[in-house]
């Protein structure tokens, strides 16, 4: 069975018809029905019992019980450790922005990637879809993580061959913890960019490396209101399309478990400055373009 992608457009297309109050609303009632439509794939409720009381010595079996499954079907995951791999604290120092870099084989062409954190409330914080010929082999990002959890990422050839590792990352709360930004700044600034060139890659001429910055509160729908103690409804990117000179670099589908503000550090193919085209959206429908001519560092 091939878990069908339109999945991740029917989730998105829930959390818009359900609305900011009335997810608010389900928040407070403590159901967790709404959890895999904000996590972008079919992932039963959870039991917050369990996720409260993993730990390294006996992490949660999220993975093996249904993730897996749910996300793959009964398609075969190869250990990926010579084609994928995942940089991440062992022990992060802010659970809501907690750095991971994921870096792919050159020789294999990978195409897709799909970040899961076992124990957050949305498990798939991100999938990456990675345009032939980009030349992208490492990714940057940074997450929310809300439990001691394992943290799995699984690579996608152009054949269909699946590659998975994983890590274990120790923190908590991070799904959260209250915004670091004021509000009324949060949404002066939402959807603004800055791109960021590094010039050629160490050691590779035809590398070059890039980050992506957009401001968006990406809220998750589990932060409170430090004045009225209210539940914030969730609002946050959903979709990320990243060209140059007019041909796509990658897109990533994302949920609540991208950290305030979101970044992305990139490489890609090119021996020379192009101009980068990036394109936006979030959960509220709104809609942020921008073209860097040039990517300053």
């Amino acid at each position: 069975m091939r878990t069908d992608d339109s999945a991740i457009g029917r989730r998105i297309a829930l959390v818009r018809a359900t609305g900011r109050s009335a997810l608010a609303a389900t928040l407070l009632a403590g159901t967790a029905l709404l959890w895999p439509a904000l996590g972008l794939a079919e992932t039963p409720a959870k039991d917050p019992a369990k996720t409260q009381t993993a730990s390294a010595e006996a992490p949660d079996s999220a993975w093996t019980e249904y993730l897996k499954s749910d996300l793959f079907g009964d398609r075969q995951l190869q250990a990926g450790t010579d084609v994928v791999s995942l940089d991440a604290p062992n022990r992060a120092a802010d659970p809501a922005v907690v750095p991971m870099t994921i870096s792919l084989d050159p020789t294999k062409d990978i195409r897709k990637v799909t970040l899961v954190i076992d124990e957050n409330p949305s498990p798939v914080a991100a999938t990456f879809k990675i345009a032939e010929g980009s030349g992208l082999t490492e990714l940057s990002t940074r997450v929310r993580v809300n439990a001691y959890t394992d943290v799995h990422v699984v690579a996608e050839d152009a054949s269909g061959n699946l590659f998975v590792t994983k890590r274990f990352v120790k923190a908590a709360g991070g799904c959260a913890a209250p915004a670091a930004k004021d509000p009324d700044v949060a949404a002066r600034e939402m959807g603004k960019m800055k791109l960021r060139s590094f010039g050629a890659v160490e050691g590779e001429s035809d590398k070059r490396e890039a980050q992506l910055q957009i401001r968006h509160p990406n809220n998750s729908g589990l932060q409170k209101d430090q004045v009225t103690l209210l539940y914030i409804p969730a609002h946050f990117i959903d979709e990320i399309d990243v060209s140059r000179d007019g041909k796509t670099l990658f897109t990533m589908t994302g949920g609540i478990s991208i950290s305030e503000d979101p970044s992305f550090r990139f490489n890609y193919s090119g021996e020379t400055e192009k101009p980068f085209e990036v394109r936006a959206t979030d959960t509220d429908g709104n809609v942020f373009e921008e073209t860097f001519e040039t990517a300053p560092a």
